[in-house]
């Protein structure tokens, strides 16, 4: 579905509670559409808001179907083409009260306006050329951002910075689609626009800057959703009594019974302004229990799933005859290893056997996470090993799984292309992996899309955004 088709859907005017459902002080109710004025006029009782200019707030009463007044509101106007949506949007500033919410959402619809769907202003924002398709998505994360690091990504990507690079990207592609193809056009003329090795290069660019943004995805998702991290060990090594200890909080049940965790037990915390997604796991032995061993099996697969790894071995028994099958799982994974229960015993036989297994490099702590000693300093060694790019006001960095999707696409697309120059493979073949190229980036912005995916994103956004 194209933009001209999109917007050919917008031509009736919608309203919707913007703020949060439930009480409070104020709330906060939009409009958008061609009769937004219009309506709010028919139970308007202030000044005339056909003669009011865009960006303006009034005072006034709002009016029910009977002529009975609902509240005193704030009207604010916002002319388009400069709002939100790219449409005529009023938004009303009224006393908090459900019942009042409610009646003056359905006092708007009685004098004629149609409740929105969820989503449905940003989609018009996106239909009027307001934003792209991937500033859209960023609104909604904005809205979900649990972090500074994710909101600090997710305003950069709603701003544009996002769209920047890859209209950078577009405009390299379509250079190279225009080589390839004027190349084409004057092959019987034996004319060359540009040599093999200037469109190689060219080409090699692209993939560096697609993989960049796709590589970004692997720290934009965990920046996004929270970092996971896997407490691993053996079983009574105290990883239960490490989470609570990390989280300040008795979420995992402690017992010095063999086995007690059966299954995964997750909670966030923030540290450095990024989001932490802590996951207690069954303790690893053979078990001929049924139910142990399903638990064991979630403990590999929160292995897997986890950018960091923090193994607990207990001091006082330093048993690692499961060392070998924890440390191959987790090859590849940023892992710290800790000494736990310091307080009863030293750690000076335990790290000395951990030194003989352990990868070059692995950093090792020794702490009690029953007394909580030396937690804070295992707070700072997670934030250091996780190694989070910085996220500042020029960082791009990928966060939705529907961009790398085609990211990786993309880059396959360029992949081939690269592989065609170097065996000599025809300028038209080149210029179909071009195309399919630039089909995966265009996904991305919206400029290449379908209303099935469009109404994939929007229907997770609030009503009234």
């Amino acid at each position: 579905m194209n933009i001209t088709e999109l917007t050919s859907l917008t031509d009736d005017t919608i309203c919707a509670i913007s703020t949060p459902q439930g009480r409070g002080g104020i709330a906060v109710i939009r409009m958008s559409g061609p009769q937004a004025l219009e309506i709010v006029q028919r139970r308007w009782q202030g000044k005339n808001l056909a003669d009011m200019t865009s960006h303006t707030v009034h005072l006034g009463h709002l009016m029910d179907s009977h002529g009975e007044v609902l509240d005193q509101a704030l009207l604010t106007i916002y002319r388009a083409p400069n709002s939100f949506t790219g449409e005529d949007v009023v938004e009303l500033s009224c006393h908090g009260s459900t019942w009042i919410q409610q009646q003056v959402v359905q006092t708007l619809i009685d004098a004629g306006c149609r409740h929105a769907t969820a989503g449905e202003f940003t989609r018009r924002a996106f239909a009027n050329g307001r934003m792209d398709l991937s500033q859209a998505e960023a609104v909604a994360d904005v809205i979900e951002a649990q972090s500074r690091a994710a909101h600090h990504v997710a305003m950069n990507q709603m701003r544009g910075r996002y769209s920047d690079e890859l209209k950078g990207l577009r405009d390299k592609l379509l250079h190279f689609v225009a080589l390839i193809e004027l190349e084409l056009d004057f092959s019987e003329e034996d004319v060359t626009f540009a040599e093999r090795s200037e469109v190689t290069t060219l080409a090699h660019e692209i993939h560096d800057l697609i993989s960049r943004l796709a590589d970004s995805y692997r720290d934009g998702n965990a920046i996004r959703n929270g970092m996971p991290v896997a407490i691993v060990g053996q079983t009574n090594a105290g990883k239960s009594t490490l989470l609570n200890a990390l989280l300040r909080d008795d979420r995992a049940l402690v017992s010095n019974i063999h086995g007690t965790t059966r299954d995964t037990i997750e909670d966030t915390v923030m540290m450095g302004g990024t989001l932490y997604r802590f996951i207690d796991t069954a303790g690893i032995r053979q078990s001929n229990d049924a139910v142990e061993r399903m638990g064991i099996e979630r403990t590999w697969q929160a292995i897997d799933k986890a950018n960091v790894v923090l193994w607990v071995v207990d001091v006082t028994s330093a048993d690692t005859s499961m060392a070998h099958d924890i440390l191959t799982r987790c090859s590849g994974k940023a892992l710290i290893a800790i000494l736990n229960k310091t307080d009863l015993d030293d750690d000076v036989a335990a790290r000395s056997e951990l030194n003989h297994l352990l990868p070059e490099g692995t950093p090792v702590v020794a702490i009690s996470a029953k007394s909580e000693s030396d937690i804070e300093g295992l707070r700072d060694l997670i934030v250091k090993t996780a190694a989070l790019p910085d996220v500042n006001a020029d960082a791009v960095i990928v966060t939705n799984a529907r961009h790398y999707q085609a990211l990786t696409r993309a880059r396959d697309a360029i992949a081939r292309a690269i592989d065609g120059l170097d065996s000599g493979l025809s300028s038209d073949l080149l210029g179909q992996d071009i195309r399919e190229c630039l089909h995966w980036l265009g996904e991305i912005t919206g400029e290449i899309t379908t209303d099935h995916i469009l109404g994939e994103i929007f229907a997770h956004f609030c009503v009234g955004k």
